[in-house]
């Protein structure tokens, strides 16, 4: 169920982008442009899961213009995240990286039997890793550990990893020990 109050949970329906685009017609109907650059006035990046249930922006209270945002399922540390923190850091500024996963993630019901399955059925073996995990606490102290020992990040000395309640709305923060 969308809680958007516009929108039906789009399962079904085939016009669900159409209706995307109708709603960025109204949006830019009353654009400004806010005057700034793709350097983040926090000078932070946040990573996390691709989860619908995440607002980042609310639950941390950030505005526009503020963060760098990475999201992926899981928000797990791959390679491609490195590569978006450090292009953030060593071209656009950022300094500070949020860890952020969440409770009830999809990733923990999964396997890398997932990319089995997709092998077989499309004929080829899906390059990456599924990343799944059964520890979510575990599993952010692993991302803190691949952001700390990147050789490509300027800055790995704030690093914090936390846990998103979903039920709640609440951080947890996650002692990287």
């Amino acid at each position: 169920m969308s809680t958007s109050p516009s929108f039906s949970d789009g399962s079904d329906d085939p016009k669900v982008i159409d209706r995307l685009v109708a709603a960025n017609q109204r949006y830019a109907a009353g654009f400004e442009d806010p005057g700034m650059d793709a350097r983040p006035v926090l000078r932070v990046a946040v990573v996390a899961c691709m989860d619908a249930r995440l607002d980042l922006h609310d639950a941390l209270g950030l505005e526009l213009g503020d963060c760098h945002t990475i999201r992926n399922a899981g928000g797990v540390v791959t390679d491609d995240v490195i590569r978006s923190l450090t292009i953030s850091q060593r071209a656009l500024g950022t300094r500070s990286v949020i860890l952020i996963h969440h409770t009830n993630c999809g990733l923990e019901s999964l396997t890398e039997d997932f990319r089995h399955e997709l092998e077989d059925e499309v004929g080829q073996r899906p390059s990456w890793a599924v990343e799944a995990f059964r520890d979510v606490d575990k599993d952010v102290r692993q991302s803190m550990q691949r952001v700390r020992t990147s050789p490509f990040l300027l800055h790995a000395d704030d690093v914090r990893g936390f846990v998103f309640d979903v039920k709640k709305g609440l951080l947890r923060e996650i002692d990287p020990a």
